[in-house]
């Protein structure tokens, strides 16, 4: 990313530390360069206009945002910005958001002071991208629609309005935190102030005697900033010497001729296209245009304007027309790179290595888990047949398959890849069978597989790298195909021991290499391939020039796994016998260049929403894990496979579109984007996500184990509270207090014990119910657990769970839990009494609350444990303190006790995470790179790193 402000009417570079900061007084030139798979650049240059920028500022901006795309070869697309209404697109740049900012450094704006810290109001829109704005701090700015941060010195309050949206809410958070770190060095505190539950909370009382003391709201009222702009059907102008001409018809792409300008007119959006042979001069009258369109026609003047270059077209200006023909590469897509060095070095930019993009050589993740279960059935009257295991990875292109494996995906946790495969010559009637049994399995399996359509020709890594062998051989053994070809007097070409086949070996690895059986012709062969020939008797293996050693040793593989101890006669391309050529009808010409691989083309990620039959799409730019909100339905297009996955919030009915879903958008991006309609297609839900689909994501296991909405799932990420060891430990006091109610009769030996138990267990359901309820008895308390910044809260829970763990594992220890009136007597949530369907074991849960315990300030549970925990647990605590001093460290071991086959553990380590104890030049000793550097690398590379050093 490269920034210029407007000074003087010319652009000046700013300094990286002032990225994010936008003054109203001032309009920037904002370069975001992306570096795609497919090797070329992609620039988005936008223009931010402030509130307060004079006019002759602003069209400086214009223009020179024009200058700099002539620059660039004349392939950007440009973005017109206005302060409070910028794009998705701009936004996300500047995550979780842009902070307004008073003054500027031109028309007339003294540069902005360091001023005393003074309480601000903020108003926060948005529930993927923040829009922030100040709003005057009074009463009379809240309303009941929206969400507002209120920054005082020592605390930061959030106040939910009771009609807004869940994932506003969510994405609030994120600005608190930013605030909370970057203001207030992080020590600051946190309160959630919810709209209509008054009560006599400690912060809500703060928080209104704030405004002067409790009073009603009003409603929100409406303004130029909120009205409402629609998007509209298109109309378009051709533009001529800065004037406009409607043409009337339907939008084709027929109509944009190469040496014109156009607008499109969209309502809230204004499209200015621009052929690739206009000359500058025209680019500029073009953007001048659409500005006094947009006053002529008494539009807001918030309405976008995005220029567009003829070749480098966006998939939603696409979208207005009708069809949109694919053409082949971009012409001039390395235009002006000579000009874009001299520009850029001009301005102080670092021009090193943009003059080509060099799309990087990707390692392979590991895709599913080894070691696991595979099973195929092959579809077959309605209903399926298992295949015999030795016959596993042999596939015939008239049937139809479902193959599931079931793996371990780490912490203990079953993993499913279910899918279906589809044979090209399959029938309707099987197909339609194998999708309807493939989701009956699924629901059998609660909803958890990844559940995948696959069809022949287009087997993606994760399906291939299942099978020690992968074979598509011509015909069908079902009975459905049996039937087809006997009605159409069709010829039964299915493979067998005995006639003329011709199989193709290709690839280049264990992802993507397979064998296909071709038609027996010397024009099926190819120089960049390995084929065996079976012919009666004889089995020749034919080895191409351009073949590679995998291909061949894959050859020899599938010749054994057609025919058990076959003897191969082996063929080098151009030494090849008579009797190689005899079985194929004689020699002929073939292909001896490589196939043209397809362009890689970069992952996209979508929202979607669909009702009456049409499905609305909206991309998510620079998107993260966060982007996967638990309300919504996201596809995941990586242009090689889509994935659609699915929220645990999303409702029911909804949850049953996901397939169809991911067919509608496969057909919007077949028309747009020339996207194959025979790629893989997946459902993921949520909780369940493979490897093969996080990978493309920096992906954090923690944050995907959190349970609850959006907004809960990010105040327990704040919190630090884990939500689901915290419900484990209440369902196992439920399920301990249901168990004891079916007891009859006790010994008086167990009488004793259980007394204790339950005195014990009294005592620290006392603690968890003081620590994580909002009240106890009938006196209201202060929000405590919305408040993520105190330490001693913190070590309240912390102690409740472990002395509540420690009761429970007694008890387990016993094999007679008793029913403990502490439930009662602390009035424990409603929700955690009812919820009694855990089957996860005390020893499980308890583990999971020590785990989480272990992560915490360990100076302050160790204070709280003294008083709270037994003497046994107190030792276990002195003698991890005494090993640390020992070790010279309270938070660095050395690599030999960090291992996880170490001979001398470390203890009161998280062992999820061994690679943080280790000293920073230890660290870059075994990994090879500092700790910046390693963090910087996705999910699965880290954790490949950590087993390859055993500290995983």
């Amino acid at each position: 990313m490269d920034i210029w402000r407007i000074e003087n009417f010319q652009p000046v570079s700013l300094p990286k530390s002032d990225y994010g900061k936008f003054y109203s007084g001032d309009s920037y030139v904002v370069l975001q360069t992306s570096s795609g798979k497919s090797g070329t650049y992609q620039y988005d240059i936008h223009f931010w206009l402030g509130k307060d920028t004079s006019q002759d500022e602003a069209g400086t901006a214009a223009i020179k945002t024009v200058e700099l795309d002539a620059a660039l070869g004349g392939r950007a697309v440009q973005y017109r910005e206005l302060q409070g209404h910028e794009s998705d697109k701009f936004l996300s740049y500047f995550k979780p958001c842009i902070l307004p900012l008073e003054g500027g450094v031109a028309s007339g704006f003294k540069k902005p002071e360091e001023i005393k810290f003074e309480t601000c109001l903020y108003v926060c829109k948005g529930r993927r991208v923040v829009r922030m704005k100040q709003v005057p701090f009074a009463r009379t700015s809240l309303n009941h629609d929206d969400v507002f941060l209120l920054d005082t010195e020592s605390k930061i309050y959030q106040f939910n309005g009771t009609n807004s949206n869940i994932q506003e809410r969510a994405k609030a958070l994120e600005v608190v935190q930013y605030l909370k770190d970057k203001y207030h060095e992080g020590k600051c505190e946190v309160a959630i102030i919810d709209d209509g539950k008054l009560q006599a909370e400690a912060d809500s009382g703060e928080f209104w005697g704030l405004f002067g003391g409790f009073a009603p709201i009003g409603k929100k009222s409406g303004s130029e900033d909120d009205s409402h702009m629609e998007i509209t059907p298109g109309r378009m102008y051709s533009i001529v010497d800065g004037q406009l001409k409607s043409i009337a018809g339907p939008l084709s792409r027929g109509m944009l001729e190469s040496n014109k300008c156009y607008l499109l007119d969209c309502g809230a959006e204004i499209y200015v296209w621009v052929g690739r042979v206009t000359q500058l001069e025209e680019r500029k009258a073009a953007s001048s245009a659409a500005e006094e369109f947009i006053s002529s026609q008494k539009r807001s003047k918030y309405t976008s304007i995005i220029r567009v270059i003829q070749g480098f077209e966006t998939q939603p200006f696409k979208s207005k027309f009708d069809s949109w023909p694919l053409t082949g590469g971009n012409s001039g897509a390395e235009d002006g790179r000579g000009k874009v060095a001299a520009l850029l070095k001009q301005q102080g930019v670092d021009v090193k290595g943009m003059m080509k993009a060099t799309p990087a050589k990707e390692e392979i993740p590991p895709l599913l888990e080894g070691g696991g279960k595979l099973e195929v059935w092959r579809v077959n009257n309605n209903s399926k047949a298992p295949v015999r295991k030795e016959e596993i990875g042999k596939f015939y292109g008239g049937d139809c398959y479902i193959i599931l494996y079931t793996y371990h995906s780490g912490e203990r946790k079953e993993g499913y890849y279910l899918c279906f495969w589809l044979g090209q010559e399959s029938t309707p009637e099987d197909q339609i069978t194998a999708a309807r049994l493939t989701n009956t399995m699924a629901n059998s399996l609660k909803g958890k597989p990844v559940q995948g359509r696959i069809l022949q020709g287009k087997e993606p890594a994760e399906f291939i790298g299942l099978f020690t062998n992968i074979l598509v051989l011509k015909g069908g053994l079902s009975a459905g195909y049996k039937k087809f070809i006997s009605d159409k007097g069709l010829n039964d070409d299915t493979y067998n021991g005995d006639c003329v086949a011709l199989i193709q070996v290709s690839g280049s690895g264990p992802h993507n290499s397979k064998a296909v059986q071709v038609d027996p012709v010397g024009t099926s062969l190819c120089s960049t391939s390995c084929f065996l020939l079976q012919s009666g008797s004889s089995f020749f293996t034919w080895h191409g020039n351009s073949s590679t050693l995998e291909q061949q040793q894959l050859a020899a593989r599938i010749a054994e796994f057609l025919k058990p101890g076959v003897s191969l006669k082996h063929a080098k391309e151009g030494t090849e016998p008579a009797g190689f050529w005899y079985a194929l009808g004689g020699k002929q010409r073939y292909v001896s260049k490589k196939a043209v691989q397809e362009t890689a083309k970069d992952p996209h990620l979508y929202v979607c929403t669909y009702e009456k039959g049409k499905l609305e799409v909206t991309e998510v730019f620079n998107f993260t894990q966060d982007d996967l909100l638990t309300e919504d339905i996201i596809v995941l297009d990586t242009h090689a496979e889509i994935f659609v996955w699915v929220g645990q919030h999303v409702d029911a009915k909804e949850k049953q579109l996901a397939f169809e879903i991911g067919k509608k958008y496969m057909d919007r991006a077949a028309l747009l984007e020339g996207l194959s309609p025979d790629i893989p297609l997946y459902k993921v839900t949520e909780g369940n996500e493979p490897s093969f689909f996080t990978k493309y994501f920096a992906w954090d296991s923690s944050k995907a184990a959190v349970q609850g909405n959006s907004f809960e799932k990010k105040l327990a990420t704040l919190q630090g509270i884990p939500i689901q060891a915290v419900e484990n430990l209440k369902k196992r006091v439920s399920t301990a207090d249901a168990g004891s109610e079916n007891e009859t009769s006790f010994s008086d030996s167990a009488n004793g014990s259980k007394q204790s138990g339950q005195t014990q267990r009294a005592s620290a359901l006392a603690a968890l119910n003081s620590a994580f309820n909002s009240s106890s008895g009938s006196k209201p308390a202060p929000r405590s657990a919305k408040t993520f910044s105190t330490s001693t809260q913190s070590s309240q829970r912390a102690a409740a769970l472990a002395a509540l763990s420690t009761a429970l594992d007694a008890e387990a220890k016993t094999g007679s839990p008793v029913k403990s009136n502490a439930v009662n007597d602390n009035k424990l949530s409603a929700e955690a009494v009812s919820e009694t369907t855990d089957n996860k074991s005390n020893a499980t849960a308890s583990s999971e609350a020590e785990e989480w315990l272990s992560k915490q300030d360990e100076s302050t549970t160790q204070e709280e444990s003294s008083s709270e925990t037994n003497g046994e647990e107190v030792s276990e605590t002195k003698a991890v303190e005494v090993e640390q001093e020992e070790n010279g460290s309270s938070g660095t071991y050395s690599y030999e006790r960090l291992k996880a086959k170490a001979t001398n553990p470390a203890r009161g380590i998280d062992h999820k995470k061994r690679e943080t104890y280790l000293s920073p030049e230890e660290f870059e000793k075994i990994f090879g790179m500092d700790q910046k550097t390693f963090y910087e690398q996705p999910k699965w590379k880290q954790d490949m790193r950590k087993k390859a050093v055993d500290l995983f």
